[in-house]
């Protein structure tokens, strides 16, 4: 009976598979493969390329299960079978309303920026939980007809009224949160959200006109039509991925139409009648003069940027060449300025000293006290020649180092000897915690390694109005072995405390930077010029050391720490 029903509709009962001679319909062929590929290849690129985000994960889902709706859709118009008919006409009535689902969920993601709340989710699920329960009763479908062609099946008015009025719902709701996101929107995000919510809105009334007409006409054709929105819904999210590099995406106009021409030659290959290869020939025609013009365009754009590019770089070349001589002059200029400065600050030094002496007679009271004050102001010019011939050496890599066997408890002491006078005269205390055991010998230059403790020492004491100064050495544990020589790496510290001004988060970086000093410093120490810490830093770090400054804040003291490596048997 079945074979008598089969032969009379002209299918093959021999054959007997899941798709019959009808698959090659032109319009229901067409229709559905160009509508579910594009909707394929924009879901899957755009999650590929933005997993993370969850609206791209949605416009998969969404993209997929409209794709799973075409498929039941072919198996419906094609299929021998009147199982695989019941099946796919049950489930295919949820299929579409989660279309419409995920569609508001994808509409919303879009136009907030953020996800729905949990009771929103919760409202949705509750309205679809009822279409979900009646599709394994009688009241989704109510019979099947299988004395015909057709195959028809009948849907109950609860099914039908019920989906259709939740595609309907959902419809309006994507339209009332796109317009209220739209006036919400910052300028910047008004034409993307536009573009979006038109395309997807033009795809939904095509295809719910395109199902609702067809269900109640019975003209099944009709619906195949409402098929084509998916195309121009991808070619929305096509122009705002490569106009607005929507989903964090970035692609060129030439690669989308370059993909939209592959897709378009290859579906050629799958239409028989010439009318519409036809159509699609003068389609990809459009698209290829479109593609030409646009490639012409961008290799036109790209060779006149390259070429200011390079007229750029030139000037950015000479540019760069004058400013290495102004550099190396301005060194030359330091370097000359000082050794000429140095030789008569020396000789003042060495008679000013004579004189205070009494080398050359007994000096009155007035006369001594002014000897002192040119003496003083004296060995504050030699310092500071000594910082730009530091600078300048550094700059210009001509700095000279005389690494010896040196031990740091002796440097220490020697600084904190020279400078103890100076604390005094500021009525503060120069305190010397000498360690009970001998450190290790470090290989160090010993006059610029004394220098930089006699700096920091000496700044301690400069900007600390009460209190006093605290020095104090120690030896880290080993931190890295050294197996071939036997011995360990660690490390000596010595660390200078004050009781002083103490400095901000910002003031610990940059004291270190040439010529700047810490904000206020000023008002307890007029003549520094910020070069010390910059010349000792330079110093450390060729002995592959460290130096820092730590502070709890403003009057709360501070703390400059030297690290040096030591060997350790």
């Amino acid at each position: 009976m079945q074979d008598i029903f089969f032969s009379s509709c002209g299918w093959d009962t021999a054959r007997y598979t899941i798709f019959s001679r009808n698959v090659f319909e032109n319009l229901i062929y067409y229709s559905h493969f160009f509508s579910a590929i594009p909707a394929l290849i924009i879901g899957l690129f755009v999650f590929l390329k933005s997993k993370k985000i969850l609206v791209a994960r949605i416009l998969f889902v969404n993209t997929l299960l409209f794709s799973v709706w075409i498929y039941f859709d072919l198996i419906l118009w094609a299929t021998e079978k009147p199982a695989y008919t019941m099946f796919f006409w049950s489930i295919i009535i949820l299929v579409e309303v989660l279309v419409y689902v995920t569609s508001y969920y994808l509409v919303r993601l879009f136009v907030d920026n953020k996800d729905i709340s949990i009771l929103s989710k919760f409202l949705i699920f509750f309205v679809i939980l009822p279409l979900i329960v009646i599709i394994p009763t009688r009241y989704n479908l109510v019979n099947f007809d299988f004395t015909n062609c057709d195959r028809a099946a009948t849907e109950s008015n609860v099914i039908t009224y019920y989906s259709y009025s939740l595609e309907i719902l959902f419809s309006i709701l994507i339209i009332y949160f796109a317009f209220l996101g739209y006036r919400k929107a910052e300028v910047k995000n008004k034409r993307k959200i536009l573009f979006f919510t038109t395309g997807i809105i033009f795809f939904l009334l095509t295809f719910s006109l395109g199902n609702i007409i067809g269900s109640f006409t019975d003209n099944w054709r009709i619906s195949q039509y409402g098929l084509f929105g998916m195309p121009i819904f991808v070619g929305f999210l096509a122009y705002l991925i490569v106009r607005y590099q929507a989903f964090n995406i970035k692609l060129l106009s030439t690669q989308a139409l370059v993909i939209a021409l592959i897709i378009l030659i290859g579906s050629l290959f799958l239409v028989r009648d010439m009318f519409t290869m036809r159509i699609i020939t003068g389609i990809t025609l459009a698209l290829t003069v479109v593609a030409g013009w646009q490639l012409v365009h961008s290799v036109k754009h790209e060779v006149q940027q390259k070429e200011e590019l390079q007229a750029l770089a030139d000037q950015l070349a000479i540019a760069n060449d004058k400013l290495h001589q102004l550099d190396k002059a301005k060194s030359e200029f330091i370097s000359i300025a000082s050794h000429q400065l140095r030789t008569p600050l020396t000789s003042i030094k060495g008679f000013g000293s004579l004189l205070l002496e009494g080398t050359y007679g007994s000096l009155s009271e007035p006369q001594r006290n002014a000897l002192e004050k040119i003496y003083i102001s004296n060995e504050r010019l030699i310092h500071l020649v000594e910082d730009l011939l530091n600078v300048s050496r550094i700059e210009a890599g001509r700095m000279e180092f005389d690494f010896q066997e040196g031990q740091i408890e002796d440097l220490v002491q020697e600084v904190v000897d020279t400078l103890e006078l100076s604390a005094k005269s500021k009525s503060l205390y120069l305190d010397w915690k000498k360690p009970e055991k001998s450190l290790p010998k470090i290989k160090i230059d010993i006059a610029k390694i004394k220098e930089v403790i006699s700096n920091m020492v000496d700044n301690a004491i400069k900007y600390t109005p009460k209190g006093g100064v605290t020095v104090r050495v120690k030896l880290n544990k080993p931190q890295i072995s050294n197996p071939e020589s036997k011995t360990e790496r660690g490390t000596i510290q010595v660390i200078v405390s004050d009781t002083g001004i103490g400095m901000e988060k910002e003031d610990l970086e940059n004291i270190f930077n040439k010529f700047e000093r810490g904000r206020g410093v000023s008002h307890y120490h007029t003549e520094g010029t910020g070069l010390g810490m910059y010349v000792g830093k330079k110093v450390v770090e060729v002995h592959k050391g460290r130096i820092w400054a730590e502070s709890d804040g403003k009057g709360r003291g501070s703390r400059f720490i030297l690290e040096l490596p030591v060997d350790i048997a």
